[in-house]
């Protein structure tokens, strides 16, 4: 239940939904809603074509005003979270809401900025109530690119009440637009409370890009705080303390010092090698979005890449790079990590990633439709360009090449079949690459891992993408909230999954890595090592906590605990075993990790 509270002589504790892990406190700085309902107006005729002009003006300084926030957030926190902003452009140059508006102003004889209302909102309503999680947040985007429209045809200045911060604070709203998260200093905003917002809303994913510790669903938080208040909220619990006790004040004082230091003893593990006590080797690579990704993969001490998730160098422009666009990307990445891995995952487009350069139909289920390999395979001049840049950068010896979301056979055949094809042009241009570059594919379809067999003589390797793999075996939406206790990555059926993935890579001489979640949660690295893995990827900051696990386990233990784990009935018994191990072993990461 959200929204609940709890009082306690001045203290008052509010449970909300977590988005962010963390714990922040500090004075509030309540960010009061604008009254931006506009003044309604009767215009004449002739003043028709004027606000039609003025209309038309405000989109464009908007559009600019979205690109150079898409600009920056890239370069702040990543091309993925640049790729959010998309969707309020794709508001912006909606041609139906958009001439729809001309429309009225035509018939209505109304201002702009009551006419833009109307519409907006009846849009805004219209996601709203559909079923759909992820459609209803866009509800919330039509809502915030409106905003930034009507500020614009009042010349009114965005962001001037957030830019007045001067002290490290804790921000209480209403809501809070996803533009306005996203220029959010770090310094200064050390946290955030709403009264609405849910874990899949946009705002809630640019808290956890930025790391700032947020809580949404509050209900009335913002009606609750005054100037002069201080709060601590828990991301972790979803939790707000409004004039904490100086008790917990001092908890959360110790238990931030205890974390700083153990993040900093955990710096030591940077050069030191992913291997159990007793000699076995796990690869521990990083997952990444860029090679802006590169420092954070050296700063905490991954193994090269295990997962480079091409996609975002298509979301983050608005043209399609380029064949040579993408092979001066890959090279730079593969000489900058050289001589560790570099395993380029080819386009994973479809599901909940699009991009406007490219027409896609609309589908009732994108995560089940033509999305990733399928994708690809249907587009053979953007899957051929991608193929051609990676072979170009192979000449450094140490890229591989992986398909997403394989499901049968045929696929596999087809895409190297065009991955040969791509050699035949290069080598007939006279372009050097890699003739042995390694292929491999990624087990994140039930059918998929069920006929391993089948597939591992065409590759080289597999790497298992828990995330999809979960949803699909499981036919739960992993960004549905209200059936998110169904998402178990410990069911039996994933681990026998997992297990017989591994086990058939194994029997055909090839190595199977992990690049999901799971990978990236350390109190499963024991189960994962157990299962037989080779290699985890991971976010980079997730590596020292998993390194410390690893370099603390034997693999005899892990081996225990994982012939356990796939005789257990139960997800939740195995994820308690995998919990007591750790904090038998590395008890420091459980205070990392809860």
């Amino acid at each position: 239940m959200t929204g609940g509270q709890t009082i306690s002589a001045n203290e008052i504790t509010m449970q909300g939904i977590g988005v962010t892990t963390g714990v922040a406190i500090g004075p509030v700085f309540v960010l009061l809603a604008e009254d931006e309902r506009p003044a309604e107006r009767d215009i004449s005729e002739p003043e028709v074509y004027r606000e039609i002009a003025r209309f038309e003006e405000a989109l464009i300084a908007t559009r600019k005003q979205l690109h150079e926030i898409q600009r920056q957030v890239s370069q702040k926190i990543g091309e993925e979270s640049a790729s959010i902003f998309d969707a309020h452009l794709l508001v912006v140059d909606d041609r139906a809401l958009v001439e729809e508006v001309i429309r009225g102003l035509g018939s209505q004889r109304k201002n702009a900025e009551t006419v833009l209302r109307v519409v907006a909102d009846r849009y805004a309503q219209a996601l709203a109530s559909v079923e759909d999680d992820y459609l209803r947040e866009r509800a919330a985007d039509v809502r915030d690119v409106t905003r930034r429209i009507l500020r614009n045809l009042s010349g009114h200045k965005t962001g001037e009440t957030i830019s007045t911060l001067s002290q490290p604070s804790i921000l209480i709203a209403r809501d809070l637009a996803p533009s306005d998260t996203a220029m959010l200093s770090r310094e200064k905003i050390v946290g955030f409370a709403t009264d609405l917002g849910s874990p899949t809303s946009h705002t809630a994913i640019m808290a956890r890009a930025l790391g700032i510790p947020a809580v949404v669903g509050l209900h009335d938080v913002s009606a609750r705080v005054r100037k002069g208040d201080t709060v601590m909220l828990d991301g972790s619990r979803g939790t707000l303390l409004i004039n904490p006790t100086k008790e917990h004040c001092e908890q959360f004082g110790r238990a931030e010092a205890t974390r700083a230091t153990i993040r900093t003893e955990l710096t030591s593990l940077r050069n030191a090698p992913a291997e159990t006590r007793d000699g076995y080797n796990v690869i521990l690579s990083a997952n990444i979005e860029s090679s802006g990704d590169i420092p954070h993969v050296l700063e905490h001490g991954a193994n090269g890449v295990g997962l480079f998730r091409t996609e975002y160098l298509y979301l983050s422009r608005n043209l399609l790079p380029t064949e040579n666009d993408q092979a001066e990307i890959y090279a730079e990445v593969a000489a900058k990590l050289s001589p560790a891995q570099v395993i380029i995952r080819t386009l994973d487009l479809g599901g909940d990633k699009f991009v406007s350069q490219i027409k896609t139909p609309a589908e009732l289920n994108p995560f089940m439709g033509w999305r990733a390999i399928r994708f690809c395979l249907a587009q053979p001049d953007i899957f051929k360009a991608q193929l051609r840049a990676i072979l170009r950068a192979s000449v450094n010896l140490n890229i591989k090449i992986m398909y997403p979301m394989i499901s049968n056979l045929d696929e596999v055949l087809r895409a190297n079949a065009m991955l040969d094809e791509c050699k035949m042009e290069l080598r007939g241009s006279g372009i050097p690459f890699n003739d042995g570059i390694e292929v491999g594919v990624m087990i994140e379809v039930p059918s998929a891992a069920l006929t391993a067999n089948l597939i591992a003589p065409h590759v080289s390797f597999f790497s298992i993408g828990t995330n999809d793999l979960v949803q699909y075996t499981l036919a739960v939406d992993r960004v549905n909230e209200r059936i998110a206790y169904l998402y178990e990555p410990t069911h039996p059926a994933i681990l026998k999954l997992i297990k017989n993935t591994i086990d058939i890579g194994h029997e055909h001489g090839i190595w199977t890595g992990i690049c999901g979640e799971m990978a990236a949660n350390p109190i499963m690295a024991p189960l994962l090592i157990g299962l037989g893995v080779d290699e985890l990827s991971v976010s980079p900051p997730a590596v020292p906590a998993v390194k410390d696990v690893i370099r603390k386990v034997t693999f005899a233990r892990a081996e225990r605990l994982a012939a356990i784990a796939i005789a257990s009935e139960n997800g939740a018994t195995v994820m308690e075993l995998c919990r007591e191990t750790v904090r038998e072993i590395a008890p420091e990461v459980l205070e990392l990790v809860g």
